[in-house]
């Protein structure tokens, strides 16, 4: 593999991740939005979801369903405008190993925002 190949690849990968995470952020957005309209508006949301550990940490529900859609989308914007950065900063040989890592990671923080927007949507059902 020549280092015309490597960015090739890297190019594909990046297009392709960067459009997967577009459709995750936009499909956060919308599932947080959806469950704000019907979940109660409360300073300690997490009290309600689960009362034996809600009162230790105070979370209100602007933050228990927005923190994530805007992790992700502040990471979708710097993947996209940080295209040639993180070229220049790849740590492991394969670029491949490198995209899945990354998107694990933005699989995560995706899960936990659908399962936030979930929880807070049961409690305004």
């Amino acid at each position: 593999m020549t280092f015309d190949d490597a960015r090739d690849d890297f190019s594909r990968l990046h297009r392709l991740f960067t459009f997967h995470l577009g459709v995750a952020v936009g499909l956060a957005w919308m599932t947080a939005l959806f469950s704000a309209c019907y979940a109660p508006w409360v300073r300690n949301i997490r009290a309600l979801i689960d009362p034996a550990t809600g009162l230790d940490r105070v979370e209100s529900t602007w933050s228990f369903l927005f923190a994530m859609p805007v992790v992700m989308t502040l990471a979708w914007i710097g993947l996209y405008f940080g295209r040639e950065m993180l070229r220049r900063s790849q740590t492991l040989s394969n670029a491949a190993l490198e995209f899945a890592a990354a998107a694990l990671v933005a699989f995560g923080v995706f899960y936990l925002s659908i399962d936030r927007a979930v929880s807070a949507l049961y409690l305004g059902v």
